[in-house]
């Protein structure tokens, strides 16, 4: 027979609510508010934006706390991505050179330098095995940064290969002062002069060929010639670091004060009237101005020169580099300034 009891089934007890219920004390409230709003990429620590936001903070502080917003020169940073451009160059700036096996050539090569960056996450290979431990021997700061800082300290063409030195500027001698420490030293100056050459790689080989055959320094011009590069110290293998190297305003006018300190001037051209086999003035105060392989001397330093020496070179070749026109006549030089001191 059907149960018609309204309780439901037998034996069932529904409790009817009585009165107001204990209460939570407003922990269900707080527990709906949660830890507050989400913080953002760059501020989680173990993101991968938090550690671009601490190599950055740790870039700039090794730049002597120069923000990326002040580098731009504005006031706040610009939230549009920057479009990569070519870096103007100062004179002040300092070099920075890149690629595994440019940085492991300059470090072997004992090139000044005062930061080795080296991008997180790079492979080990033997190059970079070396690399750290050459800059760990001589004490070199060693920064890791992420790839995307290494790609705004380089210039725009290089590939930097997760490595990058910087070089701190050079710091060039005056012409004057290179002339009288030579002479304090009861020394017959030896000098060479660089007229328009561009290429860091004849300066660091004419650097290397006056350290050889008892040369004094090298002049270059302050304005359309090549300066001393990090290219430059690694081709002079080291001569660089103990031949000085001046910089002269005016060249020309470099010239007339060499000549008015009684310092006979020889300019290098093929088509010179003076041959240097047996050079008359290789026992003399010399200074000697090396053009450039394509244009050759200009025309006010070919009128402030005493004599325009030609190098013998066979018919067909048409004209030698500039390093090597400069390493020939230095050592004819040196030859002669031998001879004459064993005749003696």
């Amino acid at each position: 027979m059907a149960n018609n009891n309204s309780n439901g089934r037998p034996g069932a007890i529904r409790k009817a609510k009585k009165g107001p219920s204990k209460g939570t004390g407003g922990l269900g409230r707080k527990s709906l508010e949660g830890k507050g709003p989400t913080p953002k990429a760059e501020d989680r620590t173990y993101h991968v934006a938090g550690k671009r936001k601490i190599a950055r903070e740790r870039l700039d502080a090794a730049r002597g706390g120069r923000g990326p917003a002040q580098s731009r020169g504005g006031d706040q940073p610009s939230s549009a991505p920057q479009q990569r451009r070519p870096k103007q160059r100062t004179a002040d700036e300092a070099e920075v050179v890149t690629g595994r096996n440019a940085v492991l050539e300059a470090l072997r090569a004992k090139i000044p330098a005062t930061t080795l960056y080296i991008a997180s996450r790079i492979e080990y290979d033997e190059r970079v095995k070396e690399i750290v431990t050459i800059a760990t021997t001589r004490g070199i700061p060693i920064l890791e940064v992420m790839r995307p800082e290494l790609d705004r300290m380089v210039s725009f063409d290089s590939v930097h290969q997760g490595l990058a030195l910087k070089v701190p500027p050079y710091r060039y001698e005056h012409p004057e002062d290179l002339l009288q420490k030579t002479i304090s030293r009861a020394q017959v100056p030896l000098i060479v002069a660089l007229d328009g050459i561009t290429d860091p790689r004849n300066l660091g080989a004419i650097l290397r060929s006056t350290a050889a055959f008892g040369g004094h320094g090298v002049i270059v011009p302050q304005r359309r010639s090549v300066g001393m590069t990090a290219s430059a110290w690694r081709t002079s293998a080291g001569a660089a670091a103990r031949t000085p190297v001046a910089m002269a305003a005016n060249l020309t006018q470099t010239i007339k004060a060499y000549k008015a300190a009684g310092v006979f001037v020889i300019g290098l051209d093929g088509g010179g009237d003076t041959m240097l086999p047996g050079l008359e003035l290789a026992d003399r105060p010399l200074l000697i101005v090396v053009g450039s392989e394509g244009k050759g001397l200009s025309r006010l330093v070919t009128e402030a020169c005493d004599a325009i020496v030609s190098i013998p070179i066979s018919a067909a070749t048409e004209s030698l580099n500039a390093g090597i026109a400069a390493s020939v006549t230095l050592y004819e030089i040196s030859r002669l300034r031998a001879e004459g001191k064993s005749a003696k």
